[in-house]
């Protein structure tokens, strides 16, 4: 059992716009921000919707996009906890990314192939690594950085990371979080694999036809649970525990039994040192393709048994954020905690008979819980689980 790391910052932007309370409004809600994509080229496409941010959020534009995400979540979440300049001296940071400045490298591309004889703009911040030091130079964190590429797991392998710093020692507090933004690679390379919804997607409906594609950025200041009580800071709730594994079944497709899943969930169950039957809610992964969600409930049906546990799927009315889901659907998870009411599935009207859990059709629930659990699981059988508890 780790030593109890507690969540003292939160930070957001999402299709919702800039900040805590408008993503959690959104969520609470059960609004949808997946609407007709404005900043690609979508004609001719199977699916041509998107959860875009709106515009106005983050500072230069001589950032990235990503980057411009990236250092609004993270500044809320650093003022949220009330870190000064001497103790982000000595603070982690650890970014789940994957995008990096991509959306500014293919309209620099395209601006070359149809004007050849223009010479483009200078291209800034491409690598996933750009958000690291874009974050550690402008907020002054001068501890470890690192950058975590875990696929679709990778905001939620940055928090288990950070985690670990913290509980270890390494580190007094960290910063970690995931922040991706819409590409044209992306949008176009699940549009060719078929896994766009051409309709905002249905996580957990027997009729759903796959996923829906957002952005956002998302990061939370953790930190010993005795040292945020030592400075008197308020705490949202504690990391309890992480469990991460790799499936190396399939480049794409996740284990037909979702073992690795159900491994991970365990293992995060077991760092926490809680049982299954006291968790009472879990944000699920939810991408809305018919295998993930089939095979996610599986797993979770292997580690919590039928019937008991909550369900839902943040995704539903944010889309999929690529590297920046796990980090987002952590804060949907912490806030489940402390606000004691449950985000729904939204668009869930039919629910999948394989699917054997409540995962809280169209409308928030009031329910008390202890523990939750956030479930992100990637590309390659990525599987990570964080497991939270009420402060």
């Amino acid at each position: 059992m780790t030593p109890p790391v507690a969540v003292t910052g939160l930070g957001v932007v999402s299709p919702f716009g800039a900040g805590v309370k408008a993503y959690w409004d959104g969520l609470a809600a059960g609004a949808c921000a997946i609407r007709p994509a404005t900043l690609i080229e979508t004609e001719g496409f199977r699916c041509r919707l998107a959860a875009e941010v709106p515009d106005g959020v983050g500072g230069s534009v001589r950032r990235s996009r990503a980057d411009r995400f990236a250092l609004a979540a993270a500044r809320e979440a650093l003022d949220d906890a009330g870190v000064g300049r001497r103790e982000r001296a000595e603070a982690a940071l650890v970014v789940g990314a994957v995008g990096g400045g991509m959306l500014e490298a293919e309209a620099w591309y395209w601006e070359r192939h149809r004007r050849p004889t223009r010479a483009p703009a200078v291209l800034r911040s491409t690598f996933p690594s750009s958000h690291a030091e874009a974050l550690g130079s402008v907020l002054g964190l001068g501890g470890p950085r690192e950058t975590c590429v875990a696929a679709c797991s990778s905001g939620a392998a940055a928090l288990a990371l950070a985690a670990d710093l913290v509980a270890d020692g390494v580190a007094p507090l960290a910063l970690a979080g995931g922040v991706d933004a819409l590409t044209r690679i992306c949008f176009m390379g699940f549009n060719a694999l078929k896994l766009l919804d051409p309709d905002p997607c249905r996580p957990f409906d027997r009729a759903r036809r796959g996923m829906s594609i957002g952005e956002g950025a998302a990061f939370l200041v953790l930190e010993r649970a005795d040292r945020a009580r030592a400075r008197g800071a308020r705490v949202w709730a504690e990391l309890a525990g992480a469990g991460m594994t790799t499936d190396a079944y399939h480049v794409t497709a996740p284990h037909p039994d979702g073992e690795g899943m159900s491994r991970a969930m365990r293992g995060a169950l077991d760092a926490a040192g809680v049982s299954p039957s006291a968790v009472g809610y879990a944000n699920a992964h939810g991408t809305a393709t018919p295998q993930n969600d089939r095979i996610e409930a599986r797993a979770i049906r292997a580690v919590f048994g039928e019937g008991r546990l909550l369900v839902s799927s943040s995704k539903s009315m944010i889309g999929h954020t690529m590297a920046a889901a796990g980090a987002l659907e952590a804060v949907a998870t912490v806030l489940a905690l402390v606000r004691e009411l449950i985000p729904p599935t939204v668009h869930l009207e039919a629910p999948d008979p394989d699917v054997a859990f409540d995962c809280v059709p169209c409308t928030a629930r009031e329910v008390a819980v202890e523990h939750a659990i956030s479930n992100s699981f990637g590309f390659g059988g990525q599987n990570v689980t964080l497991v939270f508890r009420r402060a």
